[in-house]
């Protein structure tokens, strides 16, 4: 378990659930709207260029519905333009798991795994999240880490 701080994201965001495939079409939808509309260079304050795509607003559980942000960690939300988002994310405890190989076929096997850990994990179902840095980017050697929030 490692100790995650808190942070502020300017991006876009849907809400879907893990029903019939719905958040592969909402996400995979997100992703295309934020290369097409080239959000990495439009978001201000960005801290990085590492991606972030955040779980959170949770319904129920990972059965449930639930929001997706896909954006950049920001310095500020003073500034956050037309179309996008802007929230802040309290720091907490997390576990962290990574996805290893061929996205995005490697991160549905590992959030296939960590809903089969789900009652033993004992989530806060506050919010979740992965990062995608220069290791998301290697093809069949991809690397992304996932973060999700504990009680």
């Amino acid at each position: 378990m490692t100790q995650q701080k808190g942070f502020k994201i300017i991006g876009i965001s849907a809400i879907t659930s893990n029903n019939n495939g719905e958040a592969s079409a909402a996400i995979g939808a997100l992703w295309g709207q934020f290369i097409s509309e080239n959000l990495l260079e439009k978001i201000p304050n960005a801290l990085n260029s590492d991606i972030v795509c955040i779980y959170t607003d949770y319904e129920s559980d990972y059965t449930g519905k639930y929001t997706c942000i896909l954006g950049l960690k920001v310095s500020s939300l003073d500034t956050v333009p037309s179309g996008l988002i802007g929230r802040e994310f309290p720091g907490g405890d997390f576990e962290s798991f990574q996805a290893k190989g061929g996205l995005p076929e490697a991160l549905i096997e590992t959030w296939k795994s960590i809903w089969a850990q789900d009652k033993t994990l004992s989530r806060s179902y506050t919010y979740d999240y992965e990062v995608y840095d220069d290791r998301s980017r290697l093809g069949e050697e991809s690397e992304v880490d996932i973060f999700i929030a504990k009680k």
